[in-house]
């Protein structure tokens, strides 16, 4: 379905190239996974629809799609194929009632039998040795799912890209998806421009009323932003 700007209201709106530089992830590597390709005379599906369809402009993520790439790209650095963290969404979204499953609270402790069952269907013993003792598998999800919060459904419903101490969020159902400096509520985006623009985090606090150290915490975030974008 295509999105208009009123029912994209608590989704979240991310272009591939920022959703990379969230994730450090390639842009190029995120849009194969979710438009499908063709590799050695062979097509692959998406891995899942993204949230966001844009009709003849092409896509955009969701929140919830951050968070599933988040999780898919642990999962095939550490080795999987990509066609076996497939096979793991399709049963995943069985036993957990979900379309983006891997992300949520219940994939935390259901993922180790659903990648167990995936491995036994297709008769390979590698996920069984990856899998084999529970703090793998634990420590595994750890790194793709750290700084989330969840709602009483176990779902995503913010996150915190480089931990709460460095105070900014991203919540879906806040400023479009787009990261805000946590104090004060204000996209990071406006709090940074306004200090290049101001000349110092200082006049940018007068300006917007805000305190100095909430507009140095939005300086830094698009700075580390601007380094990640540029490796």
């Amino acid at each position: 379905m295509k999105h208009s700007e009123n029912n994209l209201v608590g989704i979240g709106l991310y272009t591939p190239a920022e959703a990379g530089r969230l994730l450090r992830i390639s842009p190029a590597k995120i849009s194969r996974w979710l438009r499908g390709h063709d590799a050695n005379g062979k097509h692959y599906d998406p891995l899942w629809q993204p949230q966001v369809d844009l009709g003849d402009e092409g896509f955009a993520l969701g929140f919830r799609d951050l968070q599933e790439v988040r999780v898919a790209a642990t999962f095939i650095a550490k080795g999987l194929s990509a066609q076996r963290v497939r096979q793991a969404i399709e049963l995943a979204r069985e036993i957990i009632k979900d379309d983006r499953p891997l992300s949520t609270a219940r994939f935390k402790s259901d993922g180790r039998t659903v990648f167990l069952q995936v491995a036994e269907a297709d008769g390979q013993t590698k996920l069984i040795d990856l899998f084999k003792k529970q703090f793998a598998f634990e420590a595994i999800l750890e790194k793709s799912l750290i700084h989330l919060d969840y709602d009483e459904a176990g779902i995503p419903s913010r996150w915190w890209p480089l931990g709460r101490s460095r105070s900014v969020v991203i919540d879906p159902a806040r400023s479009f998806g787009q990261p805000i400096e946590a104090e004060t509520s204000v996209p990071v985006e406006a709090l940074a421009t306004a200090a290049e623009a101001e000349g110092s985090p200082e006049a940018a606090a007068r300006a917007w009323d805000v305190p100095v150290r909430a507009v140095k915490r939005a300086v830094a975030f698009r700075r580390e932003m601007d380094m990640r974008q540029a490796a």
